[in-house]
């Protein structure tokens, strides 16, 4: 939300600098995310001063060139060479830099037919800042947290910041008075019809005849400029200033189009259709609270206008609404036609019911100054069921204890009243409270602790001297800290981290057989189609970070991520039991694209393949000194993967990886080749957690390596040969590795070869060549005899 420094300062007397305002907001509740200085024109007009034009000649050798001299007020006239037609000795002007400036080089208008003579009274020499009385302003953008849309307004934030600032000096917001208003006539009545009052418990309305429906006047559109908007013309202006003063949105309709002369608050048939301002034509449910005509919708009631019956510049009569519509209603409308503007976002938060005719006479003032016309109806107020303020008790005893410091009944009593928070009763040390509607997240006595505590300054409470702490017992090894291990692991070796939002657009797990749409968990009440379930994987997530990246032309990427994943298991759902069905699991993600290796100037990029995704994840399993103990079961599944492998421990499938699958990367536009790998984090700590680290003394007795090239079927892997092997030689066998793999038509058909080395090693004495040709021996009858190996 942004607020005009300049134009707060109309609701509030104050001397402070747009900083302090910044740190005093930030300090009451109302962050100040950032501070931006606002020149009334680029550049402040520095370096240009008032000068005269002493002599005007013209140019001996240019047509069109004048030779003049201007005061400026130094020691010597400047002599300046102007092209200007209108330039004459006499004239006061702007000069810079040794030019007689036009409006258009001074950023104060767009001619440029002449330069621009000032009056005569113009001192000489003055800046020409301080002649057009430029006045720059700050705008301050606070984070409005959701709970606190009393202050989604110029007034609310004055408010706010008075009653801070009144407790060292007296201070008011001062509402702008509407006691001029006055009903010029009553020729054009609109009567209104609320049908639905759940959904609007109260709508006030007005009509404004023969208004002229032109561009701004200055003041309004520098007001409407201060907070980041585009003035458009003096009727939508007005409704945003109003809505910007004093948070209440208004809605202007073209009263000559409002059909049957008559307002109906109702809802329409399901799947109306409805064609709004911005030309969509969208699909009305039933449950969308309408503004209506006698025959067809006008506005989503708090949301949205209608293209029909919009103000236009042809438009002579207005129909001016002001209501206060039922906070969930508008929340579901708005989310449900992925609409989110000014009025919707006041709206759904909850805006105050007893300010509609205030700010309805606002407005009408406002719209006969800019626009003209004349007010030409009666309020009309349709408001049944009046919204009663809230009603607390409260304790100063519950106050000092709560906030940990006795503060002085006075200065509650001050903080109260500047929150237009009304004593009703005071007896003892209890205190009966009104609380002021448009205050909707203050109703319990906390919450009343909470203002006060705000404003009378967190800072003010001091911190005591004693400490309270408990013991407790860690689980060893800490989880946090191993996740930090191998976060410290990753990213030191040029790994980033990125954090993806748990939800995501269910469209994602359509036609995927690993995580199928039936086991997404749906959020009730979703954002948006793109946030409208919790995700199965990260895999989706991070690919959206490396498409923002690789569009932003940074495609050499490696990334991982910690975060939990979310199942919904239907055959486990019990109505009585419902938690059952769900589950959460946190898992640990890598994804690799583009060059491992940049080019140099004596090396080529070297990209990244799959083993440098199998090196990285490996790396891990070292780290947590389980790799022996990962297998190799199946390959990755295909709807995910072009190709990649399945990682067990035991019978317990733990992850997979591989180059994620083109329809996929398709589907987000990226065109590079990504590799991905997502591990069971929660099965790999248990893992971890279990084993047991022995230390022995390095061995004085020599290693010894063998190798074999074995000629093998196609359908055997390399963990079969490796199980066998140490199956077969448990004890002299320490390492087994494959170097080499080869495959051709030489070998015969499904047939490949691999090369294996063997390291032996005796714990307790020199191995002999006879000891070694056993072992090696043997190890070729198992191989030929449980898997049909050739050695080569």
């Amino acid at each position: 939300m942004k607020i005009s420094y300049s134009w707060l300062k109309e609701y509030i007397s104050i001397n402070n600098t747009p900083e302090d305002i910044s740190h005093i907001l930030t300090s009451i509740g109302l962050e100040v995310e950032s501070l931006e200085k606002i020149e009334a024109v680029k550049g402040g007009l520095k370096g240009v001063v008032v000068g005269e034009v002493l002599t005007c000649e013209k140019h001996p050798d240019a047509d069109k060139l004048s030779v003049t001299t201007v005061n400026v007020g130094a020691n010597e006239p400047l002599n300046i060479v102007c092209g200007a037609p209108n330039v004459a000795a006499g004239q006061k002007v702007a000069v810079s830099e040794g030019m007689i400036c036009a409006e258009d080089e001074l950023g104060l208008g767009t001619s440029h037919d002449g330069i621009m003579v000032l009056e005569s009274t113009a001192t000489i020499g003055m800046p020409a800042a301080e002649y057009f009385k430029l006045e720059d302003d700050y705008q301050l953008e606070i984070g409005l947290t959701p709970n606190r849309i009393d202050a989604a307004s110029h007034f609310g934030v004055a408010r706010d910041l008075a009653a801070f600032l009144n407790l060292t000096i007296p201070t008011k917001a001062v509402k702008p008075s509407v006691d001029n208003f006055k009903i010029d006539s009553t020729k054009l009545t609109i009567p209104v019809e609320v049908i639905n009052s759940e959904a609007c418990p109260r709508y006030s309305g007005i009509t404004i005849s023969n208004v002229k429906v032109a561009p701004s006047p200055e003041w309004l559109q520098k007001k409407i400029r201060s907070i980041g908007l585009n003035p458009i013309n003096s009727i939508v202006d007005v409704t945003n200033f109003v809505l910007h003063e004093i948070g209440q949105p208004l809605h202007a309709f073209d009263a000559d189009r409002i059909e049957g002369r008559k307002v109906v608050v109702r809802t329409l048939p399901n799947e109306t259709t409805f064609v709004t301002l911005d030309e969509a034509e969208r699909k009305i449910s039933n449950e969308d609270l309408m503004i209506c005509n006698t025959t067809e919708g006008m506005c989503i009631a708090g949301v949205f206008g209608g293209k029909s019956s919009g103000v236009t510049d042809t438009t002579n009569s207005i129909f001016l609404e002001s209501a206060y519509f039922n906070p969930v209603s508008v929340r579901k409308s708005a989310k449900r036609h992925g609409l989110n503007t000014d009025a919707s976002f006041r709206f759904e938060r909850g805006t105050d019911p007893n300010i509609t005719i205030w700010a309805l006479k606002r407005a009408a003032l406002l719209i006969k100054e800019v626009a003209g016309g004349e007010i030409s109806s009666e309020i009309v107020d349709v408001y049944p069921n009046p919204i009663e303020n809230a009603k607390v008790s409260l304790s100063l005893e519950y106050v000092n204890r709560l906030i940990g410091k006795i503060i002085p009944a006075e200065t509650i009593k001050k903080i109260l009243n500047g929150l237009d928070i009304v004593l009703t009763k005071e007896s003892n040390d209890k205190f009966e409270l009104e609380i002021p509607a448009y205050r909707v997240d203050v109703n319990r006595e906390a919450d009343v602790v909470e203002e006060i505590l705000r404003i009378y300054g967190y800072n003010n409470v001091e911190v005591g001297n004693q400490v309270s702490s408990s013991l407790n017992h860690t689980e060893r090894p800490s989880k946090h800290k191993v996740i930090s291990l191998v976060s410290d692991l990753l990213t030191s070796n040029g790994f980033n981290e990125t954090m993806c939002n748990s939800l995501t657009r269910m469209a994602y797990y359509n036609d995927l057989e690993t995580f199928p749409t039936e086991k997404t968990v749906p959020i009730l009440n979703p954002l948006s189609s793109d946030l409208n379930g919790l995700r199965q994987t990260l895999l989706f997530g991070g690919l959206e970070s490396v498409a923002y990246n690789i569009n932003h032309k940074n495609s050499d990427l490696k990334f991982y991520e910690f975060g939990n994943c979310y199942t919904f298991q239907k055959e486990n759902y019990d109505v009585n039991q419902a938690l059952k069905a769900y589950n959460e699991e946190l898992m640990l993600a890598v994804w690799l694209t583009g060059d491992e290796k940049s080019e140099n100037w004596h090396d080529k990029p070297k990209p990244i393949s799959f083993f440098s995704m199998k090196t990285w994840v490996n790396a891990v399993f070292n780290k947590l000194g389980i790799k022996d103990r990962i297998s190799i079961t199946k390959e990755a599944p295909a709807d995910l993967f072009e190709y990649g492998l399945t990682l067990s421990i035991g019978k317990q499938q733990v992850g997979f990886m591989g180059l994620v699958a083109s329809k996929i990367c398709e589907s987000l536009d990226i065109k590079n080749e990504v590799f991905y790998a997502e591990l069971k984090w929660d099965m790999l700590f248990d893992a971890a957690k279990r084993q047991k680290i022995s230390l022995t003394e390095i061995s004085k007795y020599p290693e010894v390596r063998r190798d074999l090239a074995l000629l093998i079927d196609n359908s055997v892997n390399f963990d079969q040969l490796k199980n066998l092997a140490i199956e077969t030689e448990k004890k002299l066998i320490k390492q087994i590795n494959l170097f080499d793999v080869y495959q051709g038509s030489k070998l015969g058909e499904n047939k490949k070869s691999y090369a294996i080395s063997f390291v032996l090693q005796d714990e307790n004495k020199t191995l002999t060549d006879k000891q070694i040709d056993k072992v090696m021996n043997n190890l070729i009858r198992v191989f030929g005899e449980k898997l049909g190996a050739q050695v080569r």
